[in-house]
């Protein structure tokens, strides 16, 4: 299956679709509309396909991709930790632009891989603009020491950087600045990742498991409580690709059953928290039934 991108947008794009107009909306909307236009500085381009999978299913379909794709580098004894706050406005632009279905959306994070109880102002993590430009997601980020990356998304100060990073923290140092974003949400889960090789070569398959999160005590590295957000018996598989997502993979989604979802965590976190009320796209944070159903033939 090939996946053909459309045009970016040169300007803010209007051809999403806007929900009704309130005040408040409009208000956040002020000194921020300029902010919206595309970056043309970007780490690389990327199509995005989500399942949901119940865990019955999770060993045949992992069979399979372990039979077809590299294990990742750092993805050895079960994966990795992965944890991100979130940033947005007071009234959740981010989340809205994604609820919304706008073409061109984007949000900010700080992420960390690995264990978050060794989290320190000196431990590397990545500072994130992840936006959506029609069907094509792109992803540019920088790695900071944490203690400088809270200085810049959370004092929204200047910070010593690298000369090929100016462009890129002046845009975060913009987007807090201009947008007044502040820390939302925490997710994290662990994450099993697999890569393409020769005729797969750039495709990347991952996943995430025990996804869980929380609405405060936003310090990567707090001894804070998290719940989870995704009921523990299901586990979100998400395709990347540069190109195409070959065949093989469509076909084992079909015989195992999976449908494509919008689920986002960031949006999820929002909602199990109670900062806005559960869209179309919500999905259920416990188990609504306790004895799964039989999982399907793997066979072809």
């Amino acid at each position: 299956m090939r996946l053909r991108p459309r045009s970016a947008p040169s300007g803010p794009d209007r051809g999403g679709g806007q929900a009704p107009e309130t005040s408040a909306r409009t208000a956040d909307d002020r000194g921020g509309h300029a902010l919206r236009a595309p970056s043309p500085l970007h780490a690389f381009n990327r199509y995005e396909i989500k399942y949901l999978v119940h865990t019955s299913r999770l060993a045949a379909i992992r069979d399979e991709l372990r039979a077809r794709l590299d294990l990742d580098d750092h993805a050895a004894d079960g994966g990795y930790g992965v944890w991100s706050v979130y940033y947005d406005t007071r009234l959740l632009r981010f989340y809205w632009e994604k609820i919304e279905g706008l073409r061109f959306r984007r949000k900010l994070r700080v992420r960390h891989y690995g264990d978050r109880s060794t989290v320190d102002d000196g431990t590397t993590v990545y500072v994130e603009i992840k936006q959506r430009v029609n069907r094509v997601t792109q992803k540019r980020r920088v790695a900071l020491p944490y203690g400088d990356a809270r200085l810049l998304c959370d004092g929204r100060q200047p910070i010593r950087h690298r000369p090929g990073q100016t462009a890129f923290v002046e845009e975060v140092l913009g987007l807090v600045q201009g947008l007044d974003l502040r820390p939302v949400a925490m997710t994290g889960y662990q994450r099993e990742a697999y890569v393409g090789h020769d005729a797969d070569l750039g495709l990347r398959v991952t996943l995430d498991h025990r996804v869980r999160g929380r609405d405060r005590e936003f310090h990567l590295g707090a001894d804070a409580e998290n719940r989870l957000i995704i009921p523990a018996s299901m586990a979100v598989l998400e395709v990347k690709a540069n190109d195409r997502v070959p065949y093989w993979l469509t076909d084992l989604a079909a015989r195992a059953e999976l449908s494509v979802v919008r689920v986002s965590k960031y949006c999820q976190a929002v909602e199990a928290f109670g900062r806005a009320p559960r869209s179309l796209f919500h999905v259920p944070d416990h188990d609504a039934d306790a004895t799964p159903a039989p999982a399907p033939s793997m066979k072809a």
